[in-house]
Order: structure tokens, then sequence, then C-alpha cells
């Protein structure tokens, strides 16, 4: 499966167990943004950076990340799709 470049994750997530590879995939592909909306949506997020930085020696290893603790799917999605990229060569996808 290829991910476009902005994410919106709604939490709960079905299989915590597949988050690890989850990001492996959206490190492949290229994702700028994961946005996590809903319940527990901030500790996901702090568990998404976590995975991502590692031990801290790679630094291509970047997705920004934000959450939605307070906001509905919509509202992030909005603002999701608001987010300016600073890559120009890929169209302006976002996937909930």
């Amino acid at each position: 499966m290829t991910y476009p470049s902005k994410i919106v994750l709604q939490v709960p997530v079905s299989d915590d167990s597949r988050l690890r590879v989850f990001i492996e995939e959206c490190l492949k592909d290229k994702v700028a943004l994961i946005a996590v909306v809903g319940d527990g949506c901030e500790e996901i997020e702090d568990l998404i950076d976590d995975i991502l930085v590692g031990d801290g020696s790679d630094a291509t290893r970047f997705i920004v990340t934000t959450s939605y603790p307070d906001r509905s799917v919509d509202e992030a999605v909005e603002f999701v799709r608001h987010w300016k990229m600073v890559r120009t060569d890929e169209p302006d996808v976002v996937k909930l």
C-alpha cells in the first residue's frame, strides 16, 4: 500500500502492534504529516514520535505529528487539508 503525504489517524487504532509497521511504511512512502484524533490521541502521537526518533541517530526518520484531543475527525481533516507542504511535487491528498 502506498500512503499519501498527509494522514489522519483516528484512535483507538484497531491493532497497536501494527503501529510500528505502519510508521515504517509511512517513512518508506515519504509521508510528511500524521495527525492523530480521538480519545488517547496524545499518547499515540507520543508513541509515533518514539518510533520515529528511535535512538536519535538517523535524522532522516522524520514525519511531522500532531494530535487533536478535543477536536472532531472533521476538524482534524480540515486542519490537515490546510497544512502546507514544503514539497510541491505531490498532490495535496489527505487520507483518513
